[in-house]
């Protein structure tokens, strides 16, 4: 990061080889929504290229990063307040477009989406950033602006009402 704000655009080649899959990824399960994660992967990184002025040399990039995607995913939901995408006729698509591979249960994908769509975005977010991204929690309450121990509780309470919500599911499994 610090070669690509000197100007070196190799370096910023570099940072996107590395982050952005895993940013898309993020944005994806945050979303629930491959094309939109696509679009918000693109403008985390032009933002990026936008604020390289305010990176302080020696900052950790992968926080500061995934706090611009969370920014561009809140800014996003906020202009964008329908939760499906309609096709131009105004219905509900018949299916969905997936460009990655069908998970092992779908099903349970998508319960385990449901479920974490259910918790407030302050325990959803570092549930996320945690168990998908595996970031750590020091990583995670400097890309939120947190303190670490704040993140913990958060992350505590998120998997304890996960744990609630797939409890039936659990249940259905095990008989």
């Amino acid at each position: 990061m610090e070669r690509f704000c000197q100007g070196d655009a190799q370096a910023f080649d570099a940072l996107f080889q590395r982050y952005a899959r895993p940013v898309q990824g993020y944005l994806a399960r945050l979303t629930g929504s491959p094309a939109t994660a696509e679009d918000l992967a693109q403008l985390t990184f032009l933002s990026l290229v936008r604020a390289r002025g305010r990176y302080q040399a020696g900052a950790r990039v992968r926080p500061w990063l995934y706090a611009i995607a969370t920014n561009a995913a809140r800014d996003h939901a906020r202009r964008h307040r329908r939760p499906e995408d309609l096709t131009p006729e105004g219905e509900l698509p018949l299916t969905a477009v997936a460009d990655t591979p069908e998970p092992r249960d779908a099903g349970l994908e998508r319960a385990v989406q449901r479920a974490l769509a259910q918790l407030p975005e302050g325990q959803r977010l570092p549930i996320l950033m945690h168990r998908f991204e595996g970031m750590g929690f020091a990583e995670i309450a400097e890309s939120l602006g947190l303190t670490e121990s704040a993140v913990k509780v958060r992350a505590h309470r998120g998997y304890a009402r996960l744990r609630e919500l797939l409890a039936p599911l659990q249940q259905e499994t095990s008989r």
